[in-house]
């Protein structure tokens, strides 16, 4: 789909992986992990990119880079937790791994471009909604999955990323979004909007989380639904960026990538 010089490239496949037969463990091995998520789909993309290069892309494998592959306290905790909840002594071995058991992730997309790359610049300008809900034609629009993993069936976590293509703007969300049964939910959203007449892109990062002792006020029926029950969990962070376009484009080249995560505090 071509939009303002913009190439929006949207690959979707049903397989689960398309590497070689061993190439899943090749690939948990690259990013530190005794396993990848029961269900990933590798060859699942949402690229976005300029005609002289530079753009950004969302993609499993470059999501799951921003993992944390060594056990946090954090993580640690909610371990705990889960184990007190469980009384099964095997659920004790399958929590206490040294990654990030929940997949947990950061991710807010991959720059791509070489001579020509987008610029990350902080701001506090905010994506208008009020824009957003008007009535517009609605050129294009999909969803695709990325990965997913149901955490030996005692919740979910998932990935996944949608597009909308208006006639005078897109916009894209990416959500991490996990449960884990008992414990708690986390949401983190990474929302992405240009306006054609606007030389840069915004790009809100919002990362949402409650335990789930602190949510008896809300039917346990929402829990299952990110829509639903964001609305409930308290926003832990906020980023706002802008990714401002080069000032001196220069002919289309062979894209790079650099994965983009939040840094820790």
């Amino acid at each position: 789909l071509l939009l303002h010089a913009y190439q929006i490239i949207f690959a979707s496949s049903c397989m689960r992986l398309s590497y070689e037969p061993d190439g899943e463990g090749i690939l948990a091995d690259e990013l530190h992990m005794p396993s990848l998520p029961e269900m990933m789909f590798g060859d699942n993309i949402l690229r976005i990119q300029h005609d002289r290069g530079f753009g950004i892309e969302f993609n499993a494998t470059d999501a799951l880079k921003c993992v944390n592959n060594c056990q946090g306290m954090i993580k640690v905790a909610c371990a705990e937790e889960w184990q007190e909840s469980r009384s099964e002594t095997e659920h004790t071995k399958e929590v206490v791994k040294p990654y990030d058991w929940t997949y947990t992730t950061d991710y807010k997309g991959t720059l791509l471009g070489d001579t020509a790359t987008l610029k990350v610049v902080p701001t506090t300008e905010h994506i208008n909604t009020e824009k957003l809900k008007a009535r517009e034609q609605i050129m294009f629009f999909e969803e695709v999955l990325l990965f997913e993993d149901e955490l030996h069936d005692h919740g979910v976590s998932s990935l996944s990323v949608k597009i909308r293509v208006m006639p005078s703007s897109f916009f894209v969300l990416l959500r991490f979004f996990l449960r884990v049964d008992g414990v708690l939910i986390r949401m983190n959203d990474t929302r992405l909007h240009h306006e054609a007449d606007k030389a840069y892109m915004l790009r809100e990062y919002t990362s949402r989380e409650s335990k789930i002792s602190s949510l008896k006020h809300v039917p346990p029926s929402l829990f299952t639904e990110p829509n639903e029950i964001s609305q409930y969990l308290p926003v832990k962070e906020t980023i706002c960026e802008k990714l401002e376009f080069p000032e001196k484009l220069e002919p289309k080249a062979e894209a790079s990538l650099e994965t983009t995560c939040v840094k820790s505090k």
